[in-house]
């Protein structure tokens, strides 16, 4: 079974960091491409960044300079590492994991990942 689980959420305040985790099993981590999205309350899943298996990456222009991907094949886990956070990155994150490294997947779009691991939720109190 595929299985991808996020960790590492909580409550932070403004301006802190987080680092979240996700932990896969079931596949050949070094493989697949891994993502992190977000959904915030009465918004669309979004993509936030991803990384491929060649080590390129991808990030939404709202956490550029702020957020940083990261992978170790040893470990089979992928890391969101996110400063400076602000209100508006309140949301639950999902990891998700693709073979297939086209375009959809390296632009962050949810339709380009087909296994997904269970939320963590991520608070920036003001």
């Amino acid at each position: 079974d595929v299985q991808l689980q996020a960790s590492g959420g909580g409550l932070v305040q403004t301006g802190g960091s987080l680092r979240l985790s996700c932990t896969v099993s079931g596949f050949t981590f070094k493989d697949y491409a891994i993502g992190w999205f977000r959904q915030a309350p009465g918004k669309e899943r979004e993509g936030v960044s991803v990384i491929a298996t060649d080590g390129k990456s991808y990030y939404a222009d709202s956490v550029k300079g702020r957020f940083t991907i990261s992978s170790d094949n040893a470990k089979n886990t992928a890391y969101l590492q996110m400063s400076s956070l602000k209100p508006e990155d309140t949301a639950v994150y999902y990891c998700a994991a693709n073979e297939f490294i086209g375009i959809l997947t390296m632009k962050g779009d949810p339709d380009g990942f087909d296994y997904w691991g269970q939320g963590t939720l991520v608070t920036v109190s003001s």
